[in-house]
């Protein structure tokens, strides 16, 4: 794996937004000047089955899957998720999921793979308006801006919870 090389999963199951949450990632990200890949098996997706996604971002990046053992972060967006992918995770890496967006309340279920970007987000150094900018152009104008409240809300609880208790 290239140096500074930065790996993600987005799993779930057909029709929670796997894609389209992944979709975002690469917006944004591109956008921040990195090089990006990105890969998808939607298996039985639309019957409800696994569906993940893999992005790979740095200053050059040559695949677009990631070897087992090699990712940074695991998103999962179903719980039922997290064992059938936490294989692929580095021993080092991070699972993000449902648990993570405990503290806001989702106006809607199906904005739970925006809510998990957002607590992505607090994670890697990719600037808020570039992340807004990716959100605007994947998703419909009807459910923009609830969106993008769920998202802002969940990168704060994030970056807050990253900071720790004694630094408010």
């Amino acid at each position: 794996m290239p140096a500074n090389v930065t790996n993600i999963i987005i799993a779930g199951l057909g029709g929670q937004g796997v894609l389209t949450a992944a979709d975002i990632l690469v917006d944004a990200v591109f956008a921040a000047g990195h090089d990006v890949k990105k890969s998808e098996i939607h298996g039985m997706s639309q019957r409800g089955g696994s569906v993940h996604s893999d992005v790979r971002f740095g200053p050059r990046v040559f695949s677009p899957m990631i070897p087992d053992g090699e990712a940074d972060f695991l998103v999962v967006l179903s719980a039922d998720q997290t064992a059938v992918n936490k294989y692929r995770l580095r021993v080092t890496g991070r699972v993000i999921g449902p648990d993570d967006v405990a503290g806001v309340k989702l106006p809607n279920p199906r904005a739970l793979n925006i809510a998990l970007i957002g607590a992505l987000s607090a994670h890697l150094p990719i600037d808020a308006a570039l992340w807004e900018s990716a959100i605007r152009k994947n998703l419909a104008p009807k459910i923009l801006e609830m969106n993008l409240e769920v998202f802002h809300a969940v990168r704060a609880l994030s970056e807050s919870n990253l900071r720790g208790p004694n630094h408010a």
